[in-house]
């Protein structure tokens, strides 16, 4: 696997986890006497940083979105770059969980395990925010609603979008996590972490 396959670290081991529990199966099964692959060693896998985008990559996903897509694709996208929202907060953010002032907005966010959290928004984001609510208007409960449930946008189909204008883009392998990423290296380099966290 490693020689001829030139395969990562991670595969590999994959592959010898399913080996030894296999034959640990077998042993429990008394189909054989001990489990070969008991001594085998996984591999070291090297920790590799998230990836984010660069400045060039994001400038061409806001372009392709703005010149091929929705509004609702268009405000989704920039609203994942400028906020580093996860995808299941984005998905389910609703119109009276977003507060716009003329200075100043935040979203109020529901994430993980229930937690609660008060997202700022940054010019570029209530820019976007308020043409899309001039534009749609509240026509739903959610703000990014699925086109053909009028639910509440599903993960699956936020992957989908991002990935269709990262195609147009001409860039590959980029999921909405990329964007938080993205956000969050962009404001490390000028707020403190512990702000940041």
């Amino acid at each position: 696997l490693q020689r001829e396959c030139h395969l990562k670290p991670a595969s590999i081991n994959r592959t010898l986890i399913s080996l030894k529990c296999y034959f640990g199966w077998l042993v429990e099964e008394k189909q054989l006497s001990q489990n070969p692959a008991k001594v085998v060693k996984l591999l070291e896998q090297e920790e590799s940083p998230p990836r984010h985008l660069s400045d060039q990559e994001e400038q061409g996903l806001v372009a392709a979105v703005t010149n091929a897509g929705s509004v609702r694709d268009r405000t989704l996208i920039l609203l994942l770059l400028h906020t580093g929202l996860r995808a299941s907060e984005a998905c389910t953010l609703r119109w009276d969980q977003v507060q716009i002032g003329k200075r100043s907005g935040l979203l109020q966010v529901v994430g993980k395990r229930n937690t609660y959290r008060e997202v700022p928004l940054n010019s570029t984001a209530r820019a976007v925010l308020l043409e899309y609510f001039a534009q749609i208007g509240g026509q739903s409960l959610y703000l990014f609603p699925s086109v053909k449930t009028r639910g509440a946008l599903t993960e699956r189909a936020l992957g989908y979008i991002v990935t269709k204008y990262a195609r147009l883009a001409k860039l590959t392998d980029v999921s909405p996590h990329d964007l938080r990423h993205r956000f969050g290296y962009r404001m490390a380099e000028t707020v403190p972490l512990h702000r940041l966290a």
